[in-house]
């Protein structure tokens, strides 16, 4: 089978079991969770996507991997990363929080929506072998990632009459 295939076969069957897994084991407990402590859990798993710089490390990933690619996927999930962390560190003052909240699932979406653009725009999958140690992330991780970014915007959007309320001078518990 050649390597193209492959490397979009993976891509696409990762989102099947992270389907499944979320829809069993995380997404009934996000939905019954505090908006605020929900929110927490997916800005603590995308906290860590300073691990994109990685695409940037010779070594880790191949010389020939396109710089295109590399450089926006890098430095997207390095600020979407960055952006998590500022939402967690932010949490008791809420309406920082709630900013942050949005601007890393915004920042994260257009990251991922940017990379499989320039993934198709290189033809990445041709030369997936230059992602070396790389490889894992886009077909584990980034899976988990838009599914958590969609979810993320579901509860955001499922928690606005909440929000307003709160505006207004109701006292709504988040």
């Amino acid at each position: 089978m050649p390597a193209q295939i492959l490397f979009l076969t993976h891509l696409g069957l990762a989102y099947v079991p992270w389907l499944l897994c979320f829809g069993v084991y995380i997404w009934p407990r996000l939905k019954t969770m505090d908006h605020v402590d929900a929110q927490r859990a997916i800005a603590t798993l995308h906290s860590f996507r300073f691990f994109g710089l990685a695409f940037l490390l010779p070594g880790v990933v191949g010389p020939n991997l396109p710089a295109g690619f590399a450089t926006f996927a890098a430095y997207g999930n390095f600020a979407t990363g960055l952006l998590a962390m500022l939402a967690l560190l932010a949490v008791r003052i809420r309406s920082l929080f709630w900013l942050f909240v949005v601007a890393f699932n915004l920042v994260g979406v257009a990251d991922v929506a940017f990379d499989f653009y320039h993934a198709v725009q290189v033809d990445l999958p041709a030369v997936a072998g230059e992602l070396g140690a790389m490889y894992a992330f886009p077909i584990i991780y980034v899976p988990l990632q838009m599914i958590t970014h969609v979810a993320a915007f579901y509860l955001l959007a499922r928690s606005r009459p909440n929000a307003a309320s709160s505006l207004t001078g109701d006292t709504v518990a988040f």
